[in-house]
């Protein structure tokens, strides 16, 4: 029998998310098209619209679907700076090293081939930003900064930010912020309305519905440039045929994830608190990355003297399914950049796991983890898998 603790990955599809797709599917047309057909799946796709904007407390006319989170992170980047170099340059992009991938790559691009400096936010190690240098940034560099993008909750250790504050000190200057929340959305209480935010980036399968679609929710006083041309679909922000069945479907799931959230998300905090518990009983050798501000489905080890990768594959020998960070680094294991960034050294970097809970799971996915990475711990230890 199989144990899947790997949610923050993706999470298996919600049964109401997959009917709203193979009924969508069912429908003929082109959302763009003015006959019948058409017309009706562009109902469908503005039923989606509404019950996401409901689920993420914006206006309809700020939801801009996209393929996931990935392409609503490069849409709001690279967007907002070509945006903001219309009336005069602005050349500085704060960020931080604890972003994905996803966030890092886009503005790492624009370093290369723009004349983009990028200011990276210090974390320390319990997760958090030091807003004292963001503020003095701010004022140092306000006038020349074309925009803030910093997480909602990190992917890898579940540290929260206080994004309000952030959205509101960068506002004080006119400088638009960009959140990627796609491991925030649905998981802790979102407002988009009342973030202060610019921009924030979703992703559907990290709430139960199916791989590529996800959701940029732009301000309607924003305007990105945008990345892709044709026929000016979603706001011109995002050309291309609109995608009514997997629009549908993250709306739904939206709405199920929103709707069940606090429920949820407080058995789930119950359970990875028994679980750590119980890891740190059976392997004392073990660390928590973080404590205080976090989100109550992720858990974040560093189990010393081992390699991540060994464990990883110790574990799947046993049938559980967990991660050494983020999913979305082509199945290549590396030291956890988020580790480094917060202090973490390349040994302790090297050697984390991350357990994160879903809606599936269950106090005997918590026993089968548990009582497995004692037997691989002591495993890798012993065949001196540190390298």
């Amino acid at each position: 029998m199989s144990t899947f603790l790997d949610h923050a990955s993706t999470t298996p599809v919600r049964p109401k998310a997959l009917d709203a797709y193979l009924e969508a599917l069912a429908h003929l047309g082109n959302p763009s098209s003015v006959h019948a057909h058409g017309r009706e799946t562009r109902e469908l796709l503005e039923q989606a619209r509404e019950l996401l904007a409901q689920a993420a407390d914006c206006n309809l006319a700020e939801v801009v679907f996209t393929s996931g989170g990935s392409e609503a992170n490069n849409l709001a980047i690279k967007g907002f700076y070509w945006q903001r170099q219309q009336d005069k340059p602005r050349n500085y992009i704060i960020s931080a090293l604890t972003e994905h991938h996803a966030v890092i790559d886009p503005i790492e691009w624009l370093e290369q081939h723009e004349d983009v400096q990028v200011l990276w936010l210090p974390v320390d190690k319990t997760g958090q930003p030091d807003l004292s240098t963001y503020r003095a940034w701010l004022t140092e560099f306000g006038d020349e900064i074309a925009l803030v993008s910093l997480m909602w909750v990190n992917n890898e250790t579940g540290a929260i930010w206080d994004i309000s504050t952030i959205a509101a000190m960068a506002n004080e200057y006119g400088i638009p912020v960009h959140s990627d929340a796609v491991a925030a959305f649905g998981h802790t209480e979102i407002s988009f309305r009342a973030s202060g935010l610019a921009a924030m980036s979703i992703s559907g399968h990290k709430l139960g519905a199916p791989i590529g679609v996800g959701a940029l929710i732009v301000s309607r006083s924003q305007k990105p440039i945008s990345l892709i041309h044709g026929g000016g679909q979603e706001r011109g922000l995002r050309s291309g045929t609109m995608n009514y069945p997997h629009a549908l479907s993250l709306a739904t799931a939206s709405e199920l994830a929103v709707k069940d959230m606090v429920e949820r998300e407080a058995r789930l905090e119950i359970l990875r608190d028994q679980l750590e518990a119980e890891v740190l009983e059976k392997v004392p050798q073990a660390l928590k990355t973080i404590s205080g501000a976090r989100i109550g489905h992720t858990a974040s080890f560093i189990f010393p003297g081992v390699q991540s990768d060994s464990l990883l594959f110790l574990l799947d020998q046993k049938g559980v399914s967990v991660s050494a960070g983020s999913a979305c680094q082509a199945g290549v294991l590396r030291a956890s950049h988020v580790l480094l960034a917060m202090g973490y050294d390349e040994a302790e970097a090297s050697a984390v796991i991350r357990v994160s809970l879903g809606h599936t799971t269950t106090e005997a996915d918590i026993k089968a983890f548990t009582q497995a990475i004692s037997e691989v711990y002591e495993m890798a230890l012993r065949a001196g898998l540190n390298h």
